[in-house]
């Protein structure tokens, strides 16, 4: 897999089992609320900094979960998608992306179709079993529990680019 690592410039990313534990709490009116790691956030945005193409494709439509994206420096969120396979063949065209340079993150059935596709199928340990199937990494966390900083981690740190000189506190939350 180490080889793979080297020619990886490009991470998209599912959120719920992925970026999030996949629970979602329901408030009194109705509000979908989900938690995600701060691990997970300096990696995303390190990614962004260093020039790598961070991308999210979720069925998943909450306003708090694009605010999040958006202040990690994410570009390319697509929320609310039930066809991913053309969500992710139009990132393709418009950004000229090669199979052989893409990380795929998902957990479920609906990830499967685009994982395929990509160099790199990635899932959390607790993806279901058609994705690990698929998957040629399996993460020892969960997802929402640090999966995504584990991937990034890893490429980063085979193309010598996961230490910054001057790191930043700030992960997109606002205080």
């Amino acid at each position: 897999m180490l080889h793979q690592l080297a020619n990886i410039n490009t991470f998209i990313f599912d959120v719920d089992g992925v970026l999030t534990n996949g629970e979602v709490l329901v408030t009194e009116n109705g509000e979908q609320l989900r938690q995600f790691n701060i691990k997970d956030g300096y990696a995303l945005q390190l990614a962004v900094k260093k020039g790598y193409h961070v991308a999210v494709i979720s069925g998943a439509k909450s306003a708090g979960v694009e605010k999040r994206l958006i202040g990690l420096g994410i570009k390319d969120i697509f929320l609310g998608v039930s066809d991913k396979i053309s969500v992710f063949r139009k990132l393709m065209q418009q950004y000229k992306l090669i199979p052989e340079s893409l990380v795929y993150v998902g957990d479920d059935i609906p990830d499967l179709q685009v994982m395929k596709l990509v160099a790199l199928p990635v899932c959390p340990k607790d993806a279901v079993d058609e994705i690990k199937e698929v998957s040629l990494y399996i993460s020892p966390k969960k997802g929402g529990e640090g999966v995504a900083r584990d991937i990034i981690e890893k490429v980063m740190k085979v193309q010598d680019k996961w230490f910054d000189e001057s790191p930043s506190a700030h992960d997109g939350t606002s205080i």
